[in-house]
């Protein structure tokens, strides 16, 4: 079964992950006038996980999904759980300081750690496998692996890392591509569709209402905001906005307006002989190269190549994703020319214009909070987003404050321009990618 395009409607995307899904569980729409203490916007990972969190903390919480639960990026992504939150945190030292960079860097490790233990505490069937490895193709690539393996030797956190030269990289991965290897035992994985589900059934357990086709369509800011879907009103203390690269410039253009989003895709081939799977990957580890068009693959539970990448800025899908990705994947791992190919899909995520996930406050109404623009790297992220949403409801919004003193560009001239705009810069990144 193929798609030859990603599929945007109410209904779940032709993917690897909804042919492979556990049971769905159907959400009402809400018809009615209900009273919580939290109204989230946005049923993916940020947004179910802040509901969670909420609820584990007493608060009552109804959470609007515009489509399915997972239906954007959290259920249809790369599927990888890597340490590390932002790209290159020490940029924003001036910001927030020694430890507030450090700060960052931790909470990249607890991340990780959140996703392992919701997954554990709650039996989710979600194919969690740890093992990764990141791939070097330049020689400045293997220096940075060398230098963030230094880095975690010198802050005791070496455990489960190895740095691996060359000569080494067919340890881990059946490829003549790469100079280096930086593994990860400590990162990992999953189906990240069954995680969102799973999570979503958890959130229900907690108390949590759950209303599916009801999309925000208007935001009423106040001491006691309102959120108002075409079919009924939520009135709450507090709303999170976590819709991420769907969120919308109208539905609040401040937010709306710091994110962009910007398409990645991914192929699964027809089942591997496990020799294949031997051949290519023989410790079932996931990987991603340093570039800025990077590559990033596993395998599945069911002994499929997941293979992803072709990050486009455009707004535009690709006319035929096979076509597109099929020469990295066959660049990779020539021994799997020819492979069938069963699903292929793509989808939006957000990024900002410094790569850091956005956590804050909305200027003219506090009571509105948002984290969106992971990046690429949500799966962690939003987990981590989520706790530190419901620390600043709480009276504990130390590690959350860390995150709302970096400014973020507003991309400007709209809707219109902000896709082309981020297409030109990043073609200058790619040019210097080059070397």
């Amino acid at each position: 079964m193929s798609s030859k395009s990603p599929v945007h409607s109410n209904n779940y995307p032709d993917s690897y992950y909804y042919a492979t899904a556990n049971a769905l569980h159907e959400a009402p729409q809400l018809t009615e006038h209900i009273k919580v203490d939290v109204c989230v916007v946005g049923g993916g990972f940020s947004g179910i996980n802040t509901a969670i969190e909420l609820a584990q903390k007493g608060f009552s919480v109804a959470l609007l999904e515009a489509k399915r639960i997972g239906w954007g990026a959290s259920g249809r992504n790369g599927g990888e759980l890597i340490r590390g939150i932002g790209h290159n945190v020490d940029q924003f030292r001036d910001e927030i300081g020694h430890d507030g960079v450090n700060a960052i860097h931790e909470m990249g490790f607890e991340a990780v750690q959140i996703v392992r233990d919701r997954v554990k505490t709650h039996n989710i069937d979600c194919n969690l496998k740890m093992g990764y490895c990141d791939l070097a193709i330049k020689p400045r690539h293997m220096e940075e692996l060398s230098a963030d393996y230094e880095q975690m030797l010198a802050q005791g956190r070496g455990e489960g890392f190895k740095l691996l030269q060359q000569r080494d990289v067919g340890e881990v991965i059946g490829s003549s591509v790469y100079s280096g290897a930086l593994v990860d035992m400590n990162s990992g994985h999953l189906h990240p569709l069954n995680l969102a589900l799973g999570e979503a059934q958890v959130a229900r357990s907690l108390g949590v209402q759950i209303f599916e086709y009801s999309a925000a369509t208007k935001i009423v800011k106040g001491d006691k905001p309102q959120v108002i879907t075409d079919k009924g009103v939520v009135d709450c203390q507090y709303v999170v906005l976590a819709g991420n690269a769907y969120i919308g410039h109208k539905l609040d253009s401040y937010v709306g307006g710091k994110v962009l989003p910007a398409g990645s895709y991914l192929l699964a081939t027809e089942p591997l002989t496990q020799a294949q799977c031997d051949a290519i990957i023989p410790q079932n580890m996931a990987f991603a190269d340093l570039r800025i068009d990077l590559d990033y693959f596993h395998l599945s539970q069911d002994n499929r190549l997941l293979f992803g990448g072709l990050c486009t800025y455009s707004g535009k899908d690709p006319k035929n994703i096979e076509a597109a990705l099929r020469p990295n994947l066959e660049k990779v791992f020539p021994q799997l020319k020819g492979v069938r190919i069963d699903y292929q899909w793509g989808g939006m995520i957000g990024i900002g214009a410094n790569r850091l996930p956005q956590l804050g406050r909305l200027p003219d109404c506090p009571n509105i909070l948002y984290a969106q623009a992971y990046a690429g790297h949500g799966v962690n992220a939003t987990h981590m987003s989520a706790k530190l949403i419901a620390e600043a409801l709480t009276a504990q919004a130390e590690r959350f404050d860390i995150f709302a003193k970096i400014p973020h560009m507003t991309f400007p001239g709209g809707p219109t321009f902000r896709s082309p705009m981020l297409a030109a810069g990043m073609l200058y990144h790619r040019f210097k990618d080059l070397f």
